[in-house]
């Protein structure tokens, strides 16, 4: 009979190890030379076709309509809350929740249920949005006061009776 020293376990293998294991989520390798090197790029730019690049862009960011113009234009409500880390925002274009740096945007098409709940002790507000394929975002902002808690709900729900179909999914 013939014992194994060490172990019997074989060597880990997919994106927990290697993130090149999933195909696009590391950037592709950069084209070498034969010596080994990385291949160097033309660094000479036709100061010209700068200019008309930028020329253009000025153009379409004039005639084109920006986000903040298309805030101003809704006159329906909005329901935003915050405190030192989170931030959650409905309105007419959907609902985004923030959490330090990061962000997620949800169309009112996208979700599938809006869900809310507070703290039986302390001042935490809780807001889940659901989506249809069973995925659920949670956020939760400290209110100043539980009394806010009130006011919170009835301002989502403002929002929510004015945007939110139930019968879209």
């Amino acid at each position: 009979m013939e014992q194994r020293i060490g172990s019997s376990s074989q060597p880990l293998e997919g994106a927990g190890f290697d993130p090149a294991f999933i195909p696009g989520l590391t950037s592709p390798a950069s084209p070498r030379t034969e010596d080994g090197e990385p291949e160097k790029k033309p660094e000479a730019v036709d100061v010209e076709e700068a200019e008309e690049e930028a020329a253009e862009a000025e153009e379409t960011a004039e005639t084109s309509p920006s986000e903040p113009e298309e805030d101003t234009e809704a006159d329906g409500p909005v329901f935003e809350a915050s405190d030192r880390r989170a931030r959650l925002v409905a309105d007419h274009r959907g609902v985004r929740l923030s959490l330090d740096d990061q962000e997620c945007e949800f169309r009112w098409d996208e979700i599938g249920a809006v869900e809310t709940e507070t703290a039986r002790f302390g001042k935490r507000y809780t807001v889940t949005v659901h989506t249809p394929d069973r995925r659920w975002y949670p956020i939760e902002i400290e209110a100043p006061a539980r009394s806010h808690f009130k006011e919170w709900d009835a301002q989502l729900d403002a929002v929510l009776d004015a945007y939110f179909e139930e019968d879209a999914g």
